[in-house]
């Protein structure tokens, strides 16, 4: 039997399980920035915040010289924070000295996966009509203490998979849920809504 307490699920989708009704995690793909002994913390994929990428860049003051980015819905990255941004990108390539590029003064690596960076000045970068080509902007976080992670996952409540960078640019919204079960093998109805609980 695995030892939950040692697993890292960074860089891996938490997949809602039916039973699962909380409003807020429902039906929810939540990638998964940090996992620690401490805690985790993440970002829901799949749940659009009432604002789109130009509004938000209205209420930040800056122009959005991205025109792909500009119809694009903000997402609802969790409960928490709901007034901050957190912005989920590719991983910046290392370039030479004289093509430097932007270097965002608050940035988490995620090992082997994406980046997070939450200072204004990657919104800066966007606006300006650089920044990370692929890009995911939520307005709060999920967050999880000592443990509790571990308790939900032997309550049987999210289902785990190695993330997808495809899945969290390419693939719409509305259709991630079930594109994070294809990961598995699995389609929705065959997971029972007693299978799990929060």
């Amino acid at each position: 039997m695995t030892d939950c307490a040692s697993i890292d699920l960074k860089h891996h989708f938490l997949i809602a399980m039916p039973g699962l009704e909380d409003e807020t995690f429902a039906r929810s793909v939540i990638y998964l920035c940090e996992h620690s002994p401490r805690g985790a913390m993440g970002l829901i994929i799949n749940k659009p915040a009432a604002i789109s990428m130009r509004h938000l860049f209205d209420k930040v003051d800056l122009p959005l010289r991205r025109e792909d980015l500009v119809e694009c819905p903000v997402g609802h990255g969790g409960p928490v924070q709901t007034e901050r941004g957190f912005v989920l990108h590719e991983p910046l390539q290392p370039q030479p000295a004289e093509l430097e590029g932007p270097v965002y003064a608050s940035t988490l690596t995620v090992p082997g996966g994406l980046e997070m960076t939450t200072s204004r000045d990657v919104l800066e970068a966007l606006s300006s009509g650089v920044g990370p080509r692929r890009v995911l902007v939520t307005l709060g976080y999920a967050s999880w203490g000592e443990g509790q992670l571990e308790s939900e996952l032997g309550e049987n409540a999210w289902l785990t998979v190695p993330a997808s960078a495809e899945l969290v640019f390419d693939v719409p919204m509305a259709e991630r849920y079930d594109r994070a079960l294809d990961l598995l093998g699995l389609k929705s109805w065959m997971l029972s809504p007693d299978a799990g609980h929060a």
